[in-house]
Protein backbone atom coordinates (compact mmCIF):
# COMPACT_ATOMS: atom_id res chain seq x y z
CA UNK A 1 0.00 0.00 0.00
CA UNK A 2 3.06 2.36 -0.20
CA UNK A 3 2.38 5.35 -2.42
CA UNK A 4 5.63 7.18 -4.22
CA UNK A 5 4.52 9.75 -6.84
CA UNK A 6 7.54 11.35 -8.14
CA UNK A 7 6.74 14.65 -10.63
CA UNK A 8 7.73 14.68 -14.21
CA UNK A 9 7.57 17.10 -16.58
CA UNK A 10 5.43 17.59 -19.40
CA UNK A 11 8.04 18.01 -21.74
CA UNK A 12 9.28 14.23 -20.30
CA UNK A 13 5.88 12.58 -20.36
CA UNK A 14 5.36 13.80 -24.23
CA UNK A 15 8.95 12.01 -25.36
CA UNK A 16 8.26 9.10 -22.73
CA UNK A 17 6.77 6.08 -24.88
CA UNK A 18 3.97 4.84 -23.64
CA UNK A 19 2.68 1.53 -21.06
CA UNK A 20 0.68 -1.10 -22.66
CA UNK A 21 -1.65 -3.47 -20.70
CA UNK A 22 0.96 -5.75 -20.93
CA UNK A 23 3.49 -3.70 -19.32
CA UNK A 24 1.08 -2.77 -16.96
CA UNK A 25 0.34 -6.52 -15.87
CA UNK A 26 3.79 -6.83 -15.42
CA UNK A 27 4.40 -3.96 -13.12
CA UNK A 28 1.61 -5.06 -10.97
CA UNK A 29 2.65 -8.69 -10.78
CA UNK A 30 5.96 -6.94 -9.10
CA UNK A 31 4.18 -5.28 -6.83
CA UNK A 32 2.34 -8.32 -6.00
CA UNK A 33 5.66 -9.90 -4.62
CA UNK A 34 6.77 -7.00 -1.61
CA UNK A 35 2.93 -6.86 -1.04
CA UNK A 36 2.17 -10.41 -0.35
CA UNK A 37 5.56 -11.28 1.50
CA UNK A 38 4.16 -8.93 4.78
CA UNK A 39 1.21 -11.10 5.19
CA UNK A 40 2.36 -14.41 3.57
CA UNK A 41 4.57 -14.98 6.53
CA UNK A 42 2.08 -14.64 9.09
CA UNK A 43 0.25 -18.11 8.74
CA UNK A 44 3.89 -19.56 8.55
CA UNK A 45 4.80 -18.03 12.33
CA UNK A 46 3.90 -21.19 14.12
CA UNK A 47 5.37 -23.66 11.67
CA UNK A 48 8.92 -21.66 11.81
CA UNK A 49 9.00 -21.59 15.25
CA UNK A 50 8.73 -25.58 15.44
CA UNK A 51 11.03 -25.88 12.78
CA UNK A 52 13.98 -23.02 13.88
CA UNK A 53 13.23 -23.12 17.70
CA UNK A 54 12.07 -19.89 17.40
CA UNK A 55 10.36 -17.73 20.68
CA UNK A 56 8.00 -15.05 20.01
CA UNK A 57 10.81 -12.32 19.95
CA UNK A 58 12.30 -14.56 17.01
CA UNK A 59 9.56 -14.16 15.04
CA UNK A 60 8.74 -10.60 16.12
CA UNK A 61 12.18 -9.83 14.44
CA UNK A 62 11.57 -11.85 11.71
CA UNK A 63 8.53 -9.74 10.82
CA UNK A 64 10.27 -6.87 11.59
CA UNK A 65 13.20 -6.97 9.74
CA UNK A 66 11.73 -6.98 6.34
CA UNK A 67 9.46 -4.08 7.12
CA UNK A 68 12.10 -1.97 8.59
CA UNK A 69 14.77 -2.68 5.70
CA UNK A 70 11.70 -1.69 3.13
CA UNK A 71 11.16 1.66 5.19
CA UNK A 72 14.71 2.88 5.14
CA UNK A 73 15.78 1.94 2.02
CA UNK A 74 12.33 3.14 -0.10
CA UNK A 75 13.60 6.62 -0.64
CA UNK A 76 16.72 5.49 -1.64
CA UNK A 77 14.94 3.20 -4.45
CA UNK A 78 12.93 6.01 -5.61
CA UNK A 79 16.04 8.29 -6.08
CA UNK A 80 18.31 5.16 -7.41
CA UNK A 81 15.54 4.64 -10.24
CA UNK A 82 14.92 8.60 -11.31
CA UNK A 83 18.47 8.71 -11.96
CA UNK A 84 19.39 4.90 -13.03
CA UNK A 85 16.31 3.84 -14.86
CA UNK A 86 13.41 2.64 -13.33
CA UNK A 87 13.07 -0.61 -15.09
CA UNK A 88 16.94 -1.25 -14.62
CA UNK A 89 16.44 -0.58 -10.98
CA UNK A 90 12.99 -2.33 -10.99
CA UNK A 91 14.34 -5.52 -12.11
CA UNK A 92 17.51 -5.39 -10.03
CA UNK A 93 15.17 -5.34 -7.04
CA UNK A 94 13.30 -8.43 -8.78
CA UNK A 95 16.64 -10.15 -9.12
CA UNK A 96 17.22 -9.27 -5.37
CA UNK A 97 13.85 -10.67 -4.37
CA UNK A 98 14.76 -13.78 -6.21
CA UNK A 99 18.22 -14.50 -4.32
CA UNK A 100 17.24 -13.36 -0.67
CA UNK A 101 13.52 -15.46 -0.93
CA UNK A 102 15.42 -18.38 -2.01
CA UNK A 103 17.86 -17.44 1.13
CA UNK A 104 14.99 -17.39 3.38
CA UNK A 105 13.47 -20.80 2.14
CA UNK A 106 17.30 -22.43 2.76
CA UNK A 107 17.44 -20.62 6.05
CA UNK A 108 18.67 -23.54 8.79
CA UNK A 109 18.88 -21.11 11.99
CA UNK A 110 16.71 -17.81 12.90
CA UNK A 111 19.36 -15.37 12.19
CA UNK A 112 19.85 -16.61 8.39
CA UNK A 113 16.26 -15.59 8.10
CA UNK A 114 16.09 -12.64 9.70
CA UNK A 115 19.11 -11.91 7.28
CA UNK A 116 17.25 -12.85 4.10
CA UNK A 117 14.20 -10.95 5.47
CA UNK A 118 15.97 -7.78 5.98
CA UNK A 119 17.84 -8.50 2.06
CA UNK A 120 14.16 -9.25 1.02
CA UNK A 121 13.22 -5.95 2.22
CA UNK A 122 15.82 -3.61 0.68
CA UNK A 123 14.43 -5.95 -2.33
CA UNK A 124 11.12 -4.19 -2.04
CA UNK A 125 12.23 -0.87 -1.83
CA UNK A 126 13.86 -0.94 -5.01
CA UNK A 127 10.76 -2.86 -7.04
CA UNK A 128 8.25 -0.39 -5.22
CA UNK A 129 9.04 3.08 -6.22
CA UNK A 130 9.92 2.37 -9.75
CA UNK A 131 5.61 1.13 -10.21
CA UNK A 132 3.83 4.10 -9.35
CA UNK A 133 6.88 6.26 -11.24
CA UNK A 134 6.35 4.60 -14.69
CA UNK A 135 2.76 4.52 -14.19
CA UNK A 136 2.72 8.32 -13.55
CA UNK A 137 5.36 9.21 -16.69
CA UNK A 138 4.36 6.90 -19.17
CA UNK A 139 0.07 7.21 -19.16
CA UNK A 140 -2.37 10.20 -18.75
CA UNK A 141 -5.77 10.36 -18.23
CA UNK A 142 -8.63 7.44 -18.13
CA UNK A 143 -5.71 4.99 -18.79
CA UNK A 144 -3.64 6.86 -15.49
CA UNK A 145 -6.58 7.04 -13.96
CA UNK A 146 -7.86 3.22 -14.77
CA UNK A 147 -3.55 1.69 -13.59
CA UNK A 148 -4.00 3.88 -10.50
CA UNK A 149 -7.19 2.01 -10.01
CA UNK A 150 -5.73 -1.49 -10.46
CA UNK A 151 -2.30 -0.66 -8.32
CA UNK A 152 -4.83 0.17 -5.42
CA UNK A 153 -6.77 -2.93 -5.82
CA UNK A 154 -3.93 -5.00 -5.80
CA UNK A 155 -3.53 -3.93 -2.29
CA UNK A 156 -6.54 -5.06 -1.13
CA UNK A 157 -6.08 -8.38 -3.75
CA UNK A 158 -2.46 -9.44 -2.04
CA UNK A 159 -3.49 -9.46 1.68
CA UNK A 160 -6.11 -11.88 0.42
CA UNK A 161 -3.75 -13.86 -1.13
CA UNK A 162 -0.96 -14.05 1.00
CA UNK A 163 -3.20 -15.12 3.65
CA UNK A 164 -4.70 -18.40 1.64
CA UNK A 165 -1.92 -19.03 -0.60
CA UNK A 166 0.60 -19.30 2.43
CA UNK A 167 -2.21 -21.10 4.63
CA UNK A 168 -2.26 -23.74 1.46
CA UNK A 169 1.38 -24.14 0.95
CA UNK A 170 2.33 -25.09 4.27
CA UNK A 171 -0.95 -27.49 4.83
CA UNK A 172 -0.11 -29.06 1.39
CA UNK A 173 3.44 -29.45 2.00
CA UNK A 174 4.32 -29.42 -1.49
CA UNK A 175 7.69 -31.67 -1.93
CA UNK A 176 8.25 -31.80 1.88
CA UNK A 177 8.87 -28.15 2.17
CA UNK A 178 6.78 -27.03 4.86
CA UNK A 179 6.49 -23.00 5.64
CA UNK A 180 9.53 -22.90 3.13
CA UNK A 181 7.10 -22.95 0.40
CA UNK A 182 5.90 -19.49 1.01
CA UNK A 183 9.47 -18.04 0.06
CA UNK A 184 10.28 -20.68 -2.65
CA UNK A 185 7.08 -19.43 -4.27
CA UNK A 186 8.48 -16.20 -5.02
CA UNK A 187 10.91 -17.65 -7.61
CA UNK A 188 9.15 -18.82 -10.68
CA UNK A 189 7.21 -15.02 -10.45
CA UNK A 190 10.48 -13.14 -10.29
CA UNK A 191 11.57 -15.23 -13.29
CA UNK A 192 8.54 -14.64 -15.16
CA UNK A 193 8.71 -10.44 -14.20
CA UNK A 194 11.92 -10.76 -15.77
CA UNK A 195 11.03 -12.67 -18.59
CA UNK A 196 8.56 -9.73 -19.56
CA UNK A 197 9.81 -6.85 -18.32
CA UNK A 198 12.44 -6.29 -20.81
CA UNK A 199 9.93 -6.30 -23.66
CA UNK A 200 6.76 -4.20 -22.21
CA UNK A 201 7.48 -2.02 -19.14
CA UNK A 202 9.75 1.04 -21.43
CA UNK A 203 12.74 2.60 -19.83
CA UNK A 204 12.42 6.04 -18.22
CA UNK A 205 14.25 7.87 -16.05
CA UNK A 206 14.10 11.70 -14.72
CA UNK A 207 16.86 14.74 -15.20
CA UNK A 208 18.06 16.45 -12.65
CA UNK A 209 17.04 13.72 -9.75
CA UNK A 210 17.68 13.99 -6.39
CA UNK A 211 20.73 12.78 -4.42
CA UNK A 212 20.46 10.11 -1.82
CA UNK A 213 20.42 11.12 1.82
CA UNK A 214 22.99 9.47 3.40
CA UNK A 215 23.53 10.93 6.90
CA UNK A 216 19.40 11.03 7.50
CA UNK A 217 18.77 7.31 6.15
CA UNK A 218 21.75 5.94 8.20
CA UNK A 219 20.13 7.73 11.38
CA UNK A 220 17.02 6.99 10.60
CA UNK A 221 17.89 3.05 9.98
CA UNK A 222 20.12 3.73 13.66
CA UNK A 223 17.25 4.92 15.54
CA UNK A 224 14.70 2.37 14.20
CA UNK A 225 17.06 -0.24 15.18
CA UNK A 226 17.54 0.48 18.58
CA UNK A 227 13.79 1.02 18.80
CA UNK A 228 13.00 -2.62 17.42
CA UNK A 229 16.17 -4.33 19.37
CA UNK A 230 14.36 -2.49 22.76
CA UNK A 231 11.18 -3.49 22.27
CA UNK A 232 11.39 -7.42 20.92
CA UNK A 233 14.20 -7.75 23.34
CA UNK A 234 12.66 -6.61 26.26
CA UNK A 235 10.36 -8.87 27.28
CA UNK A 236 12.54 -11.70 27.36
CA UNK A 237 15.35 -10.21 29.01
CA UNK A 238 12.94 -8.35 31.62
CA UNK A 239 14.19 -5.20 30.34
CA UNK A 240 17.50 -5.45 32.31
CA UNK A 241 20.15 -2.68 31.44
CA UNK A 242 20.55 -2.98 27.52
CA UNK A 243 17.17 -2.54 26.68
CA UNK A 244 16.93 0.66 28.59
CA UNK A 245 20.19 1.76 27.18
CA UNK A 246 18.57 1.29 23.57
CA UNK A 247 15.59 3.08 23.98
CA UNK A 248 17.78 5.48 25.89
CA UNK A 249 19.10 6.16 22.81
CA UNK A 250 16.02 6.87 20.73
CA UNK A 251 15.36 10.90 21.46
CA UNK A 252 19.51 11.60 21.31
CA UNK A 253 18.92 9.77 17.93
CA UNK A 254 15.59 11.74 16.71
CA UNK A 255 17.42 15.31 17.57
CA UNK A 256 20.38 14.22 15.87
CA UNK A 257 18.10 13.47 12.90
CA UNK A 258 16.31 16.57 12.82
CA UNK A 259 19.92 18.92 13.00
CA UNK A 260 20.79 16.41 9.98
CA UNK A 261 17.74 16.82 7.72
CA UNK A 262 17.82 21.50 8.63
CA UNK A 263 21.65 20.96 7.77
CA UNK A 264 20.62 19.38 4.29
CA UNK A 265 17.98 21.78 3.80
CA UNK A 266 19.98 24.92 4.25
CA UNK A 267 22.20 23.77 2.29
CA UNK A 268 19.56 23.30 -0.43
CA UNK A 269 20.03 19.28 -0.31
CA UNK A 270 16.93 17.01 -0.37
CA UNK A 271 16.69 15.70 2.92
CA UNK A 272 15.08 12.11 3.50
CA UNK A 273 12.26 14.09 6.14
CA UNK A 274 12.10 17.79 4.66
CA UNK A 275 11.74 19.63 7.82
CA UNK A 276 9.76 22.53 5.41
CA UNK A 277 7.30 19.70 5.49
CA UNK A 278 7.41 18.48 8.99
CA UNK A 279 6.38 21.63 9.85
CA UNK A 280 2.43 22.00 7.59
CA UNK A 281 0.13 20.70 10.85
CA UNK A 282 -1.59 18.20 7.81
CA UNK A 283 2.01 16.36 7.44
CA UNK A 284 2.80 16.05 10.97
CA UNK A 285 -1.09 14.70 11.53
CA UNK A 286 -0.42 12.30 8.53
CA UNK A 287 2.69 10.67 10.19
CA UNK A 288 1.16 10.65 13.41
CA UNK A 289 -1.62 8.28 11.65
CA UNK A 290 0.94 6.28 10.09
CA UNK A 291 2.70 5.13 13.60
CA UNK A 292 -0.15 4.80 15.47
CA UNK A 293 -2.43 3.31 12.89
CA UNK A 294 -0.07 0.87 10.63
CA UNK A 295 1.55 -0.20 13.96
CA UNK A 296 -1.22 -1.46 15.64
CA UNK A 297 -2.37 -3.08 11.98
CA UNK A 298 1.06 -4.90 11.54
CA UNK A 299 0.69 -6.01 15.29
CA UNK A 300 -2.43 -7.39 15.03
CA UNK A 301 -1.69 -9.71 12.38
CA UNK A 302 1.21 -10.74 14.14
CA UNK A 303 -0.29 -11.25 17.12
CA UNK A 304 -4.06 -13.10 15.90
CA UNK A 305 -1.89 -15.20 13.17
CA UNK A 306 0.17 -16.62 16.29
CA UNK A 307 -2.78 -17.20 18.45
CA UNK A 308 -4.68 -19.04 16.05
CA UNK A 309 -1.90 -21.51 14.87
CA UNK A 310 0.20 -22.12 18.30
CA UNK A 311 -2.39 -21.32 20.82
CA UNK A 312 -5.83 -22.73 19.02
CA UNK A 313 -4.54 -25.57 17.38
CA UNK A 314 -5.74 -24.19 13.40
CA UNK A 315 -3.75 -25.87 10.86
CA UNK A 316 -1.79 -22.87 8.54
CA UNK A 317 -4.91 -23.35 5.69
CA UNK A 318 -7.15 -22.40 8.51
CA UNK A 319 -5.51 -19.38 10.11
CA UNK A 320 -4.85 -18.32 6.44
CA UNK A 321 -9.19 -18.61 5.99
CA UNK A 322 -9.76 -16.95 8.87
CA UNK A 323 -8.51 -13.37 7.38
CA UNK A 324 -10.76 -13.75 3.94
CA UNK A 325 -13.70 -12.24 5.53
CA UNK A 326 -11.45 -9.06 6.35
CA UNK A 327 -9.77 -8.90 3.27
CA UNK A 328 -12.87 -9.05 1.12
CA UNK A 329 -14.34 -6.39 3.52
CA UNK A 330 -11.15 -3.88 3.26
CA UNK A 331 -11.40 -4.44 -0.87
CA UNK A 332 -15.30 -3.38 -0.88
CA UNK A 333 -14.76 -0.38 1.73
CA UNK A 334 -11.65 0.80 -0.48
CA UNK A 335 -14.24 1.03 -3.52
CA UNK A 336 -16.30 3.58 -1.41
CA UNK A 337 -13.53 5.61 0.29
CA UNK A 338 -13.03 8.02 -1.83
CA UNK A 339 -16.82 8.85 -1.94
CA UNK A 340 -17.71 8.78 1.36
CA UNK A 341 -14.48 11.29 1.93
CA UNK A 342 -16.18 13.37 -0.53
CA UNK A 343 -19.47 13.29 1.26
CA UNK A 344 -18.12 13.61 4.82
CA UNK A 345 -14.54 15.10 4.95
CA UNK A 346 -10.82 13.35 4.83
CA UNK A 347 -10.71 13.97 8.53
CA UNK A 348 -14.47 12.63 9.36
CA UNK A 349 -14.03 9.81 7.14
CA UNK A 350 -10.81 8.96 9.31
CA UNK A 351 -12.75 8.68 12.45
CA UNK A 352 -15.32 7.20 11.03
CA UNK A 353 -12.87 4.01 9.79
CA UNK A 354 -11.78 4.85 13.22
CA UNK A 355 -15.13 4.06 15.13
CA UNK A 356 -15.54 1.05 13.19
CA UNK A 357 -12.61 -0.70 13.49
CA UNK A 358 -12.50 0.05 16.65
CA UNK A 359 -16.20 -1.84 16.97
CA UNK A 360 -14.27 -4.82 15.03
CA UNK A 361 -11.63 -4.90 17.99
CA UNK A 362 -14.39 -5.03 20.86
CA UNK A 363 -16.38 -7.68 19.04
CA UNK A 364 -13.29 -9.90 18.01
CA UNK A 365 -12.26 -9.24 22.14
CA UNK A 366 -15.34 -10.52 22.93
CA UNK A 367 -15.40 -13.21 20.43
CA UNK A 368 -12.13 -14.98 21.52
CA UNK A 369 -13.56 -14.83 25.22
CA UNK A 370 -17.12 -16.56 24.13
CA UNK A 371 -15.30 -18.84 21.98
CA UNK A 372 -12.24 -19.64 23.07
CA UNK A 373 -10.29 -22.54 22.54
CA UNK A 374 -12.59 -23.26 19.49
CA UNK A 375 -12.19 -20.39 17.21
CA UNK A 376 -12.97 -20.14 13.98
CA UNK A 377 -13.83 -19.19 10.14
CA UNK A 378 -17.12 -18.44 10.88
CA UNK A 379 -17.63 -17.23 14.26
CA UNK A 380 -14.41 -14.79 13.49
CA UNK A 381 -15.84 -13.34 10.27
CA UNK A 382 -18.30 -10.73 12.10
CA UNK A 383 -15.77 -8.77 13.77
CA UNK A 384 -13.03 -8.93 11.10
CA UNK A 385 -15.78 -7.43 8.54
CA UNK A 386 -15.81 -4.62 10.87
CA UNK A 387 -12.14 -4.44 11.31
CA UNK A 388 -11.49 -4.64 7.54
CA UNK A 389 -14.22 -1.79 6.30
CA UNK A 390 -12.92 0.35 8.92
CA UNK A 391 -9.39 -0.16 7.62
CA UNK A 392 -10.15 0.73 3.91
CA UNK A 393 -11.19 4.35 5.43
CA UNK A 394 -8.26 5.21 7.61
CA UNK A 395 -5.96 3.79 4.87
CA UNK A 396 -7.61 6.27 1.94
CA UNK A 397 -7.77 9.10 4.02
CA UNK A 398 -3.96 8.59 5.25
CA UNK A 399 -2.20 10.18 2.59
CA UNK A 400 -5.47 12.99 1.52
CA UNK A 401 -4.94 14.22 4.94
CA UNK A 402 -1.03 14.07 4.67
CA UNK A 403 -0.99 15.28 1.22
CA UNK A 404 -3.68 17.59 1.70
CA UNK A 405 -1.48 21.03 2.46
CA UNK A 406 1.66 20.52 0.49
CA UNK A 407 2.99 22.18 -2.55
CA UNK A 408 2.15 20.21 -6.02
CA UNK A 409 6.19 20.66 -6.86
CA UNK A 410 7.23 18.80 -3.48
CA UNK A 411 4.73 16.23 -3.74
CA UNK A 412 6.97 13.13 -4.29
CA UNK A 413 8.59 14.51 -1.30
CA UNK A 414 6.08 13.81 0.67
CA UNK A 415 4.72 11.13 -0.74
CA UNK A 416 8.11 9.30 -0.07
CA UNK A 417 8.02 10.76 3.52
CA UNK A 418 4.49 9.77 4.59
CA UNK A 419 5.51 5.74 2.71
CA UNK A 420 9.10 5.67 4.61
CA UNK A 421 7.20 6.27 7.97
CA UNK A 422 4.40 4.16 7.06
CA UNK A 423 6.43 1.39 6.01
CA UNK A 424 8.54 1.84 9.35
CA UNK A 425 5.28 1.67 11.32
CA UNK A 426 4.77 -1.83 9.71
CA UNK A 427 7.98 -3.16 10.64
CA UNK A 428 8.11 -1.92 14.01
CA UNK A 429 4.06 -3.14 14.64
CA UNK A 430 4.61 -6.39 15.21
CA UNK A 431 7.31 -5.55 17.81
CA UNK A 432 5.52 -3.36 19.17
CA UNK A 433 2.32 -5.00 19.82
CA UNK A 434 4.38 -8.32 20.01
CA UNK A 435 5.93 -6.88 23.00
CA UNK A 436 2.56 -6.57 25.13
CA UNK A 437 1.72 -10.18 23.98
CA UNK A 438 5.58 -11.85 24.91
CA UNK A 439 5.12 -10.12 27.92
CA UNK A 440 1.93 -11.98 29.05
CA UNK A 441 3.06 -15.07 27.82
CA UNK A 442 5.92 -14.87 29.66
CA UNK A 443 4.22 -13.65 32.68
CA UNK A 444 2.21 -16.75 32.87
CA UNK A 445 -0.64 -16.46 30.60
CA UNK A 446 -2.14 -18.16 27.96
CA UNK A 447 -2.49 -17.10 24.46
CA UNK A 448 -6.14 -16.16 24.88
CA UNK A 449 -5.04 -13.51 28.11
CA UNK A 450 -2.07 -12.68 25.08
CA UNK A 451 -3.88 -12.07 22.35
CA UNK A 452 -6.50 -10.00 24.29
CA UNK A 453 -4.07 -7.86 25.99
CA UNK A 454 -2.48 -7.55 22.53
CA UNK A 455 -6.03 -6.58 21.00
CA UNK A 456 -6.39 -4.12 23.82
CA UNK A 457 -3.33 -2.41 23.13
CA UNK A 458 -3.91 -1.99 19.59
CA UNK A 459 -7.56 -0.31 20.70
CA UNK A 460 -5.36 1.78 23.02
CA UNK A 461 -3.26 3.55 19.59
CA UNK A 462 -6.54 3.80 18.06
CA UNK A 463 -8.38 5.74 21.30
CA UNK A 464 -5.18 7.60 20.65
CA UNK A 465 -5.65 8.26 16.93
CA UNK A 466 -9.26 9.16 16.58
CA UNK A 467 -8.63 11.62 19.52
CA UNK A 468 -5.55 13.73 17.43
CA UNK A 469 -7.75 13.17 15.05
CA UNK A 470 -10.26 15.66 16.94
CA UNK A 471 -7.43 18.19 17.89
CA UNK A 472 -6.73 18.20 14.29
CA UNK A 473 -10.04 18.69 13.15
CA UNK A 474 -10.73 21.60 15.82
CA UNK A 475 -7.52 23.32 14.81
CA UNK A 476 -7.88 23.05 11.38
CA UNK A 477 -11.66 24.49 12.15
CA UNK A 478 -10.19 27.63 13.97
CA UNK A 479 -7.58 28.28 11.06
CA UNK A 480 -10.01 28.27 7.95
CA UNK A 481 -12.69 30.70 10.39
CA UNK A 482 -8.89 33.05 11.15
Amino acid sequence: MSRIAPTSTTAQAAATPGLSMAGLTVLLAGQLLPQIDFTIVNVALDAIARSLNADATGLELIIAAYGVAFAVCLAMGGRLGDKLGRRRVFEWGVVLFFVSSLLCGLAQAVWQLLAARALQGVAAALIVPQILATIHVTLQGHAHSRALGYYGAIGGLSFIVGQVLGGFLISADVAGLGWRSVFLINLPLCLGVLACSRRWVPETRREGCAAIDWPGTLLLATLIVCLLLALTLGPGLRWSWPCLALLAAVLPLLAALWRVEQEQARRGGHPLLPPELLRLPSVGFGLLVAVLFFSGWSGFMFAVALTLQSGAGLSPFESGNAFIALGASYFVSSLLSARVSARLGQVRTLIVGCLIQMSGLLALMLTFELVWPQPGVFNLMPATCLIGFGQAFIVGSFFRIGLSDVPQQQAGAGAAMLSTVQQAAFGLGAALIGAVFAQVLHGGGDYRQAVLAALGSELVLMLMLVSSALVFRGRRSRRCLA
